[in-house]
C-alpha cells in the first residue's frame, strides 16, 4: 500500500476528530464523509486516544473491504464509547484529547525469528481466541520479539508462551502512524456514521 499523501492524513485525523465529538455529544456515527479517491480504498485503521498523555481508548479493525475513511470514522466513535477497558467517554473529557490513526497493511503469516518490534504489529490467534499489538507498543515499551509475541499472546487471553504451540497463528503487520500531536491539526468540529462488527482494541 503505497504512503498516504499528507492531506489525506489531515483529512483522516479531521474525519476521526468529527467522528469522536459526535459519538461523546449525539451518541451519532458519522456519515457524508469525502469522496476523496484516495481514502475510498479499502483498507484497516487502528484510532488511539489519548487525553493528556495516557491511553482513553483504542480501536481498529484489521483487514477489511470499508473505504478507509469509513473504517476510520467508525473506529473512533468506538475507541471515545466502546472500548471494553474504559467507561463512554464523556463531553467533558473532549478537552484534551488527542488522536492517532494507524493505517495497515494487509496480514501475513510471520516466524518468530523475522518479527522485529518497533516495524511490525502482530495479530496471535489460537482455537478462537485472538490479540492484536500495534507496532508502537513495542516501540513504546522497547519490548524485544519475545517479549512482544508473550503480551501479544497475553492480549489474546492465553498463555504468555502460547506462540510456540504449532495451533498458534502468528501474522503480523505494518502501519502508516500519524497523530494530531505531530502533524499541527487542531482539535476541532461536529458531523454523523454507521455501526460495524469485528473490531479490536490494541494497546
Amino acid at each position: 500500500m503505497s504512503p498516504l499523501a499528507e492531506a489525506a492524513k489531515m483529512t483522516l485525523l479531521d474525519v476521526a476528530r468529527r467522528a469522536v465529538r459526535l459519538a461523546v455529544e449525539r451518541g451519532e456515527l458519522l456519515e457524508n464523509l469525502t469522496s476523496d479517491e484516495e481514502l475510498q480504498r479499502p483498507a484497516g485503521a487502528f484510532v488511539t486516544l489519548h487525553r493528556f498523555g495516557r491511553l482513553r481508548g483504542c480501536v481498529g479493525q484489521l483487514a477489511s473491504s470499508e473505504p478507509l475513511i469509513s473504517v476510520v470514522a467508525y473506529c473512533a466513535m468506538a475507541a471515545a464509547l466502546e472500548d471494553p477497558r474504559f467507561t463512554p467517554m464523556s463531553a467533558a473529557e473532549l478537552d484534551g484529547v488527542e488522536i492517532e490513526i494507524s493505517v495497515l497493511s494487509l496480514l501475513t503469516e510471520i516466524s518468530a525469528d523475522q518479527i522485529e518490534p518497533g516495524k511490525h504489529g502482530l495479530l496471535i490467534s489460537n482455537r478462537g481466541n485472538r490479540g492484536v499489538l500495534l507496532p508502537q507498543v513495542a516501540l513504546e515499551h522497547q519490548w524485544d520479539a519475545e517479549r512482544f509475541l508473550e503480551e501479544t499472546c497475553v492480549k489474546a487471553g492465553l498463555e504468555r508462551d502460547a506462540w510456540r504451540d504449532t495451533d498458534t497463528c502468528i501474522q503480523a503487520f505494518t502501519a502508516e502512524i500519524f497523530s494530531e500531536a505531530n502533524s499541527g491539526a487542531r482539535p476541532n468540529s461536529a458531523a454523523s456514521a454507521s455501526s460495524k462488527p469485528g473490531y479490536s482494541t490494541s494497546t
